[in-house]
């Protein structure tokens, strides 16, 4: 690590509930693509935009159930990190502090730079913040704002207190506002002198680490012991936090924490644009529009149809005489709303939930870190599905003693070991075999191989007693992507 750069703190926490089907639980907002299929997610974009020049090897800090996905994703665009895992939510403060703990130990006047991996940017961010380097090296707490553009009412506000002799374009903070009812948002819009709070902030290491003992001593003490107790990560890639202690840090935002608590706060303008795309709505206004004003990506075709946006999948999908409406399509959900109730999809995912919907946690299609998995068919006691293993991969099926597998290969060659039992499967061969424990199928050849497993459960014969079939839900439940490490 150098003391002569600027590490970004990419924050990889956040459901993005609002932007479901996309989003799911297992595979959050931050790590979808931006503009639909093959292009990079809004994690890799922050990533990229914080990249070389003027900063160090980045920082990201995630949740362990997210762990795997980050490291794939950060390996698609080539880029070392040093990983820090989340055992458990605890807002962003927590997660800022032991970051500033991991790199202040080396280096204490170190600057950090907090980014959410979750938002959309245009503009030179990067030369507003290399603008306030000097600041924050003499101890400043920056947050940058931005102008706001119209009286939201989801977002925090910071109010201009007036510049600074010394550090141009950098001024004080009169007061933070959280989220504000709608008059006082058109207020505080009306002003000029509020911005909205961005979530980005930069500061020195040992100058946040001295904060949180000033103003949070019990979540310093926390943070601290999990940090002293934390494990390595596989492959040198980073951290993981110690839950014991980490849980007994206060969850808090670092904005509610430390900022508005301490007099070294200051506000830097940021004259780009941004948008934290908390809606499909927003997705559109940051897209890029046909002459009829629609977004639209993958297999779309549209007629008498103006301001939309239309998201496509695997297959085509045709809208007509529609205006503003938002159409997102994924491998198992359809999503169809007006981009003026694009807020409410939320109360879906609320309802998903609350029936223990598997679509709510899950996108049948998914990435893995030994390759892709597919949800074919789950019902009556039997789950089938689609794995494409990546050449010297290896992929773990879950076992039970009250389940029996087939292993089909419909291209390539690999070698299922389960117990004591190992051999090859070649394409076009199918393989039986019961384990309590689990199997391991390998791909030792140069090619992906693609392969069907289907699990049945074993049923002891009870005479006289009518099947009862087991439902689709429990069954996807039971056996998901996430068993197959």
């Amino acid at each position: 690590m150098t003391s002569s750069k600027i590490y970004p703190l990419i924050l990889c926490g956040g459901s993005g509930t609002r932007l479901w089907p996309m989003s799911r639980e297992a595979q959050p907002k931050q790590f979808q693509p931006v503009e639909g299929k093959g292009s990079l997610t809004f994690f890799q974009q922050t990533v990229q935009r914080h990249r070389g020049g003027i900063f160090a090897r980045p920082i990201v800090s995630v949740g362990e159930r997210h762990l795997e996905t980050a490291s794939r994703q950060l390996s698609e665009i080539q880029c070392k990190a040093h990983i820090i895992t989340e055992p458990m939510a605890r807002n962003t403060g927590p997660a800022v502090l032991a970051a500033a703990m991991y790199v202040g130990g080396a280096e204490p006047d170190s600057l950090i730079v907090v980014l959410p991996s979750d938002h959309v940017i245009q503009g030179d961010l990067n030369g507003v913040i290399q603008a306030m380097q000097k600041a924050a090296l003499d101890g400043l707490i920056v947050t940058f704002g931005i102008r706001p553009t119209f009286a939201e009412t989801g977002y925090g506000y910071i109010m201009d207190g007036g510049g600074f002799d010394h550090y141009p374009g950098l001024h004080h903070v009169e007061r933070f506002i959280e989220k504000p009812e709608l008059t006082i948002a058109h207020s505080l819009f009306e002003t000029g002198y509020a911005y909205w709070a961005s979530g980005i902030s930069m500061f020195r290491a040992d100058k946040l680490i001295n904060e949180y003992r000033l103003h949070d001593p019990a979540t310093s003490a926390a943070v601290r012991a999990s940090l002293n107790d934390a494990e390595p990560l596989s492959g040198d890639r980073g951290i993981a936090l110690s839950g014991k202690s980490f849980i007994k840090s206060i969850s808090l935002p670092t904005e509610k924490a430390i900022f508005e608590r301490t007099k070294d706060i200051a506000l830097a303008p940021a004259n780009i644009k941004w948008d934290d795309v908390g809606a499909w709505n927003a997705l559109h206004s940051i897209g890029h529009k046909c002459e009829n004003g629609n977004v639209t990506t993958g297999d779309v075709i549209l007629h008498d149809t103006q301001d939309s946006l239309v998201r496509g999948g695997d297959r085509l999908i045709a809208v007509v005489g529609m205006t503003d409406v938002v159409v997102v399509d994924t491998d198992d959900a359809l999503l169809v709303t007006s981009k003026q109730r694009a807020q409410d999809v939320k109360k879906i995912v609320e309802k998903l939930v609350s029936t223990q919907r598997p679509e709510v946690s899950r996108h049948r299609n998914q990435h893995m870190e030994w390759g892709t998995f597919k949800s074919i068919h789950a019902a009556n006691g039997v789950t089938m599905n689609l794995l494409t293993i990546a050449p010297g991969k290896q992929a773990r099926i879950p076992g039970g003693s009250e389940r029996s597998h087939i292993v089909t290969v419909l291209s390539g060659t690999v070698h299922l070991k389960s117990g004591s039992m190992g051999m090859p499967i070649h394409a076009g061969s199918a393989e039986m075999f019961l384990s309590a424990d689990y199997a391991l199928v390998s791909n030792y050849s140069d090619l992906p191989a693609e392969l069907i497993e289907i699990t049945c459960e074993i049923r002891p014969a009870v005479p006289q007693v009518p099947h009862i079939a087991v439902p689709v839900v429990a069954m996807q439940q039971a056996i998901g992507a996430e068993d197959y490490v």
